[in-house]
């Protein structure tokens, strides 16, 4: 494919991140801090019937932000103005209270806030992971955010504000772990279908997946964690940054969709 088509070159940032098959791993991650808002929860999974699909939903949000980031530009917009046609039916109020925000708080899928907060949950769980397990980086996620419907405005203008808005956000009231999300943790994120033999797999997954999430949130999921397990988490993914990820060949490391645009 001609990396004129599409929306980044080959050496963007984004791509840079995302073509690392171990970026995978930030997945699950980004949909607990995406769970842990609580009106993005109604508006984005609750409401869109996400859950009772998960993984199928999950599958076609992969597809588009594949698009996004590999794809010909032209299929990339297409995708993502279906994305916007369909945020803007989502709408409704919270039925209970949930942190902060009292029952009868109203959300949309299309609310620049809410939809920041789907955007930034991914952009950082995939910094966090890229950071521990690949190397260093400054990244720009705003032309993600443009073909979903942010404005310049609505995001934070430089990487440095990029953190300052996710710290602002991880120690401030909006989030808020109800029993809904706590369930999702436990039936969708934490215990997948999988086969018996990759259930050990499974489960150091699931522990990376806890050591990468804020420790407040993680405490708002009930998930236990002690000083032990994170020294072998991160003692673990230094090793694989120094001596593991370098030496893959290409086919093991970048995910496919990254080999076939270069």
């Amino acid at each position: 494919m001609d990396v004129s088509e599409s929306l980044f070159t080959a050496d963007s940032m984004l791509r840079r991140v995302i073509r690392e098959q171990v970026v995978g791993l930030s997945g699950p991650r980004a949909l607990l801090m995406q769970a842990a808002h609580p009106v993005a929860f109604a508006g984005f999974f609750a409401h869109t019937g996400a859950l009772d699909e998960p993984y199928k939903r999950l599958a076609r949000t992969a597809q588009v932000l594949d698009l996004v980031a590999f794809g010909p530009a032209d299929d990339a917009r297409r995708a993502t103005r279906r994305v916007r046609a369909m945020h803007r039916r989502v709408s409704g109020e919270l039925a209970a209270p949930a942190g902060r925000f009292a029952a009868g708080t109203p959300y949309a899928a299309d609310d620049p806030a809410l939809l920041l907060w789907i955007l930034a949950a991914l952009a950082d769980s995939a910094a966090v992971v890229y950071q521990r397990y690949v190397t260093a980086l400054s990244a720009d996620y705003r032309l993600v955010g443009r073909q979903f419907g942010l404005r310049a405005a609505d995001m934070p203008s430089t990487w440095d504000d990029f953190q300052a808005y996710m710290l602002d956000m991880v120690e401030g009231e909006d989030l808020h772990v109800t029993d809904e999300a706590r369930d999702l943790a436990v039936q969708i994120v934490m215990r997948p279908p999988v086969p018996l033999r990759m259930r050990p797999v499974l489960e150091l997954a699931n522990q990376i997946t806890i050591g990468l999430l804020p420790p407040r949130l993680r405490r708002q999921y009930g998930f236990a964690w002690d000083p032990v397990r994170a020294v072998a988490i991160r003692g673990g993914a230094e090793y694989a940054k120094r001596f593991v990820v370098p030496f893959l060949p290409e086919r093991l490391r970048v995910v496919r969709s990254a080999r076939r645009a270069a």
